[in-house]
Order: C-alpha cells, then structure tokens, then sequence
C-alpha cells in the first residue's frame, strides 16, 4: 500500500536499467520523480537528479510530463550557494486530488487533501447516534455533493480513501468487524462508491496513521516505527518494519488496542479481559473532566488546566497501562520510533518523562536504548492525510495512467 521514498536511501522502485523497454523505463522513473515529490516536499532538479541517479536532463524531461500531467509544477530557482547554475523547484500540484472520510461514533469527517499531503479542507458531521455503514455512505456523499461545484471546477479528484476504526479486508475493503461502530461484514468501499461515483479504498485507521506519520509527520526517516493512536472508537495501532506497513495475511495487523494490560480488568467487546482500550479510554478522560466531547484539542486543554487530585490520578493511572503495551512493543518490534496520536498523544504530552521512564526501565535493555516515544505531527489531520494515501496510490505508481482533467465548461 505505501510507497515509501527516501531521498537518502536507494530509490524503490527500481532504476532504468531494470526496465525491460523504452515505455516501462519512463513510466518507472515518473513515478520514481513524483513519489519524491509528493512524499518530500519541494525539491529541485538537482536534488532529484541526486536521489534518483538520473541525470538532469533527464529528470527535466520528466518533471515537464509530470507537468503536462498536472501532477507536478515547477518554480524559479531560489538563491544557491552552490557552484553552477540554480536549479528550477519541483512542486506537487494540488490541484490533483483525494477525498478522505473518517467515521467515527460520534462524527464522521470529510476531507480534501492535494496531491503533497496537504489538506485542504476538513469538515466534521457530528452525528447523534454511531452511524450505520449506509448513513456514513448518504452523509459522506451528501457532503461531497456540497463540495461538487469546487470540485468539479478546481480540482481533478482521483479517488476515496476511509479510514476505519475497526478491521478491514484489504482486497475488497470490507469492514469484517467494528465493534464500537457496530459493524460486521460491511462493504464500505462498495456502498460509498455507489454513492459517490468515485473509486473508493477503505483500510484500518490506525494503520492509515502509521503511515501517514511515516512519511509527512513524525516519523520521516524512521523504516522501523509504531504507531498508536486513540479516538472514541478505541485504540489502534499500526507497524511499520523495515519501510513496509506490517498488514498481515488479510490486511488485519496492528490491533495493539488489543494486548493485554490487566488480567484481572474488564471484559472487552473482543471476548478477553484487560485489553489495553479497556483501560485507556478517552471517555474516561472526559469524564473525568466533565466533558460532553469535542476534539482532542479540547480534551487536552481541559485536562492540563486542571487541579483536581483525581484528574492526575485518571491520567497516571491510563499512563501506566499505556506502558504495559508500549514496553511490549519495543521488545517485540524493536522501533526505532514510537508514535502517540488522538487521546494517546494528549496523555503522553501531559507526562512524557513518566510514560517514557517506565518504558524504558521495564523494556528489555537492547531495543529500549535505540527506541524514542513522541507525539504524532500531523494532528487532526492525520487520517485525512492517512486515508487519501490510499486514493493516491495508483497514481503515484503510474502517474502516465492518469488521464488530464476535464474542467467543467462555463
């Protein structure tokens, strides 16, 4: 699912020399130029000719069809210190764009994100009651039939990534089970297709965030990193290994919301006992500090302008559970990075030196040592970000398969 480029490694998908013809040689090396761009930000001609061994007239020549292509756009060369002549900057073109969607059970999210990982536009439909796969397929289209006109006039839109709280098959994007939307057997990618008209991919959330934090967020740089993240769903979690998302035989990886923490805890809709979402919980938090809902901005605040002796003892108490799972994946992943998101990162953020200390005194001496814990970056964009790799993936791996965008006529 994730074409992980680094400017600093080997390129993945191959070279010229590798190809077999002329056709597959230049269609390899276009999506080689905007995988780079897309999952690196601005660079110039010279820095693409560095990271793909290509030389520059060459990379000119590709990032002038990429252009044509509307997937790139190039700017005048800024001032160099270098010697020889400024290189032009190679741009991503939004204008070439995902929509994402997010349901949660209290909200389901929309969002516009460029081509680049930059969203453009988010918009949260709180719902009075956890949505049915098919009012999250009515409301989703509703929102983007609202978004028609923009969209139709500004931008090429190349797909639908969700992001699922709950497990997802990977080939057909059925959602086989989610518990706290109440889900089983669900084709969500089927039904928001239908009512969309889009190609649409849906995957876990959490596995969605790994990679999102990997490339745009706090992980750049990172091939060996853990994600997790907690929302009103749960806790989830994704692993990233060797620069490859760990999915599993059926896309089902990750579920560390799942590990146990306390034997002698509370049955989880699982079926076990003392899974760690049953003990760090973002309801909780919330009533702990007499919230109704609202964003994990809100809850944050609230929660670190608080004096209150059972507040501290709420989120050490979550803390220290949280460890129990953290400490398990350190020794059994061997991380280099371990990456908070949603409630989890406003628990981290309120005592990292107690989340951290425990971790590191209780994982095993090896992979504790080479191991950092930190927030997620990207914040409540992350799965709009997470979701919308899924509709870029086609196009990054062949970008000269995209057809120019039709504007609409005046």
């Amino acid at each position: 699912m994730w074409g992980i480029v680094s400017i600093t490694e080997p390129p993945v998908f191959g070279s010229a020399s590798t190809a077999t013809t002329n056709d597959q040689t230049r269609r390899t090396n276009l999506s080689l130029i905007l995988s780079l761009v897309h999952h690196r930000g601005t660079l110039t001609r010279a820095e693409l000719a560095r990271a793909t061994g290509l030389n520059r007239s060459t990379v000119a020549t590709l990032t002038s069809q990429l252009s044509d292509l509307e997937l790139l756009y190039e700017t005048a060369p800024g001032t160099s210190t270098n010697v020889g002549r400024p290189s032009p900057r190679v741009h991503a073109n939004p204008s070439t764009a995902a929509l994402a969607i997010n349901p949660e059970i209290d909200a389901i999210t929309i969002g516009l994100v460029g081509l680049g990982g930059k969203v453009i536009k988010r918009i949260r439909y709180e719902t009075q009651h956890v949505p049915s796969s098919q009012e999250v397929a009515n409301i989703a289209a509703a929102v983007i039939e609202g978004m028609r006109s923009e969209l139709d006039t500004s931008y090429r839109i190349v797909g639908i990534g969700i992001a699922v709280p709950g497990l997802v098959r990977a080939d057909d994007g059925v959602v086989t089970y989610a518990p706290h939307l109440s889900w089983n057997d669900e084709p969500i990618a089927e039904m928001v297709a239908r009512a969309t008209g889009y190609p649409v991919w849906a995957s876990n959330d959490a596995s969605l965030g790994a990679g999102g934090e990997i490339i745009f967020g706090a992980g750049q740089g990172a091939m060996d990193l853990v994600y997790l993240n907690g929302g009103a769903s749960g806790v989830g979690g994704g692993v990233i290994s060797n620069g490859s998302l760990r999915t599993g035989v059926d896309g089902y990886a990750g579920e560390l919301g799942h590990t146990l923490v306390n034997s002698e805890g509370v049955l989880c809709h699982c079926g076990a006992i003392g899974c760690l979402e049953t003990e760090v919980s973002r309801q909780r938090l919330l009533d702990v500090v007499g919230l109704d809902g609202g964003d994990s901005e809100e809850l944050e605040a609230a929660l670190a302008a608080s004096t209150d002796p059972a507040v501290l003892a709420e989120i050490e108490r979550q803390l220290d559970f949280l460890a129990i799972t953290l400490r398990n994946a350190v020794n059994v992943f061997n991380p280099q990075k371990i990456v908070l998101g949603g409630f989890l990162a406003t628990l981290f953020a309120l005592a990292p030196d107690r989340l951290t200390g425990i971790v590191l005194t209780e994982a095993l001496d090896g992979p504790a040592q080479g191991v950092t814990i930190t927030r997620a970056q990207l914040g409540s964009d992350l799965l709009m970000i997470g979701a919308a790799e899924l509709a870029f993936s086609g196009v990054l791996a062949d970008p000269a398969g995209l057809p120019l965008r039709r504007m609409a006529q005046l």
